[in-house]
């Protein structure tokens, strides 16, 4: 499933947060870092299953896109806690 949102947070802070939300917030369905960049991260959990994340700027804050197979539930917790660009149309972290 592939999902979208656009935050008032910076691309860096949005992975950053990521990091730290997968690997303390979600004890049960944990995700590590595998593969990171500037403008996106890949979080490995269990069995081997992946989260996708790509931040890039957007009109009014940066666009964040994420796809998981298994990790549904908790991405979308994640991209509920991110603030919303005060410019961006709403949107409630649901797939694109």
């Amino acid at each position: 499933m592939v999902y979208e949102v656009v935050t008032a947070l910076d691309g860096a802070e949005v992975l950053q947060r990521a990091k730290r939300f997968f690997a303390e917030r979600v004890p049960m369905q944990a995700a590590f870092p595998e593969k990171a960049g500037p403008t996106y991260l890949l979080l490995r959990g269990q069995g081997g299953e992946e989260i996708a994340l790509a931040a890039t700027p957007a009109a009014g804050g940066t666009r964040v896109r994420a796809s998981t197979l298994l990790f549904d539930q908790p991405l979308q917790r994640f991209l509920s806690t991110l603030p919303w660009a005060p410019d961006a149309p709403a949107s409630d972290g649901s797939a694109a």
